[in-house]
């Protein structure tokens, strides 16, 4: 009989969605995953975290800012990663955005409206182009 222990599940990703002067702050990783490379600053959800916390500290780990008011935009796997994924949308924002974890981050950009297609040619999750839509005026 051979012994089968059940794969413990890889923790969920919480992405923090940043707007701020109708600009929405995008990372671009140096390995990308996929086809992703333009994305939300984020990254796991540690033991003890809510994924609001998580989202908070991904985003002033990787991009240098301090955010708060974060509220939850919703759930899912996401279609290319196969990750679960949690969206968090931050409305207040401290500190000038910049790459602060050069080892995961190449770039980052505020990103328009307009400019969205351009970073992710394949669209957002619903709750969050709802949110942006409403933002991003």
């Amino acid at each position: 009989m051979t012994d089968v222990t059940p794969e413990t599940p890889r923790p969920a990703i919480a992405a923090a969605i940043i707007t701020l002067n109708n600009r929405v702050l995008m990372v671009r990783r140096r390995v990308s995953e996929g086809s992703l490379s333009w994305q939300f600053p984020a990254g796991e959800v540690e033991p003890g975290e809510t994924p609001l916390e998580a989202a908070a500290r991904e985003a002033n780990e990787e991009t240098g800012v301090t955010v708060a008011e974060g509220k939850l935009l919703g759930e899912r796997v996401h279609p290319k990663t196969g990750r679960t994924m949690i969206y968090v949308a931050f409305n207040h924002i401290e500190g000038q955005a910049s790459v602060a974890d050069d080892e995961e981050l190449d770039s980052i950009a505020w990103v328009s409206r307009g400019e969205l297609p351009e970073y992710v040619p394949y669209g957002f999750f619903e709750p969050v182009q709802t949110h942006l839509d409403g933002k991003l005026s």
